[in-house]
């Protein structure tokens, strides 16, 4: 047991259910049907075992499967890193530069953000993933970036192979046509293969490069995105912000020269804060080293003045004048509503004629929004709010003073 736990790290054993979701299935099945592929196009027909060459690219195939697996376990199982349920900061008075959670029944440190999928409060939180069916955030950031760099070089590594092995055994049964190449294929001619290369076989090979050959490219690109915010010490979501606090500022003309309070200053620095030796990333998830010019809460401040601007100018108010059943590609609600449903795991929120939704953001045929609920669900605390067609909805004409009173309502 001490063995396996130096591998993989779990919180609780029902953290292995995170294992029945669509994203981790798609994405251990692509890694099984490319390193199992890979393997058995070298041993059988490319590159057998019996000499140098096919021993050290065995091993090296076995290597990138370890490697990855290793890397994605670990991001899936080691998590993100949560915030304390009812968590308060230990100044009191540091209350007022922070967000409450009324899920999570405390306040939210710098930095976090509360996911809806995980229901809690992620420290450093950069995004839900649904290929690992978990956030990356504070502690397996690394692992998660590492993986994303890992699984394009290992599936480049067998989509040459899977090439190689097509070349090699369809040589001399069909004409390329490429008279200016030339290749040497004399070391291939010195052995037999252990068994034809017959249709099947060149058709799951074929199949096995088509999915080396998208993973190389989805998740190569993935991995410069990560590199990116990572070399500033940030996250994706914090990257968001630090635009919106440059458009606010923009837009009221307030003269503020917000600076990132996370930046350190060099790539180096800023790299060191998430990839270590140990594996571990530095700081407790809760107090983080800032630029000279900020403080602790630089970063909270500005995420509560957007919070104010988005109630001002971002909320208008729309009433429901059609029925919706919340399901997520409504075929009854029109052809484009039906195939420009958003690519998103967010969730759609089901409407009834006459209801009164605050939409915060939206495209041609879909909008995004809370639903005004009643003074007994406010009360509590409860929060409905997602995606719904457009068509389902019309803007709100009443004046000015109406509208506050229901936004005035909405926060309290």
């Amino acid at each position: 047991m001490n063995f396996l736990s130096t591998f993989v790290t779990f919180q609780n054993l029902h953290e292995v259910r995170r294992l029945c979701h669509w994203g981790p299935v798609i994405a251990l099945s692509v890694i099984a049907i490319c390193s199992t592929m890979a393997i058995l196009d070298s041993i059988i027909w490319y590159w057998p075992l019996d000499t140098t060459g096919g021993s050290i690219n065995f091993i090296m195939l076995l290597n990138w499967t370890v490697l990855i697996l290793y890397n994605y376990f670990n991001a899936m199982f080691v998590g993100p890193g949560y915030i304390p349920l009812g968590w308060k900061p230990e100044n009191q008075q540091d209350t007022q530069y922070l967000q409450y959670c009324r899920v999570c029944q405390g306040y939210k440190s710098p930095r976090s953000h509360h996911c809806r999928k995980c229901n809690r409060c992620v420290m450093k939180m950069d995004h839900h993933c649904p290929w690992i069916n978990n956030c990356c955030g504070h502690l397996n950031h690394a692992y998660f970036t590492s993986f994303l760099l890992l699984a394009p070089l290992g599936c480049s590594h067998a989509a040459i192979i899977f090439i190689m092995t097509m070349y090699t055994q369809l040589y001399e049964r069909i004409s390329f046509g490429w008279s200016t190449v030339k290749i040497d294929m004399s070391a291939v001619r010195q052995f037999q293969p252990l068994m034809p290369f017959s249709v099947p076989a060149f058709a799951a090979t074929l199949f096995a490069l088509g999915l080396a050959l998208g993973t190389t490219i989805a998740v190569g690109m993935l991995f410069v995105i990560q590199m990116k915010v990572i070399l500033r010490n940030k996250t994706s979501i914090e990257s968001w912000i630090e635009e919106k606090a440059k458009d606010r500022i923009q837009h009221y003309q307030t003269g503020e020269d917000f600076i990132f309070p996370y930046d350190l200053g060099t790539r180096w620095l800023n790299f060191k804060q998430v990839f270590t030796w140990t594996g571990s990333p530095k700081g407790d998830g809760i107090v983080w080293p800032v630029h000279p010019k900020c403080h602790q809460h630089t970063l909270t401040i500005e995420q509560l003045k957007q919070k104010a601007d988005k109630r001002v100018r971002s909320q208008v108010q729309y009433q429901a004048v059609e029925d919706y059943n919340g399901a997520c590609c409504p075929l009854s609600k029109g052809l484009q509503t039906f195939f420009r449903t958003p690519c998103t795991e967010e969730p759609r929120i089901p409407l009834v004629k006459g209801d009164t939704i605050l939409a915060t953001r939206g495209t041609k045929w879909w909008m995004y929004g809370d639903k005004v609920l009643n003074e007994e669900h406010n009360i509590v605390g409860d929060r409905v709010r997602g995606w719904f067609p457009r068509r389902c909805v019309e803007k709100c004409h009443y004046d000015t003073a109406a509208s506050d009173s229901t936004s005035d309502k909405k926060v309290n």
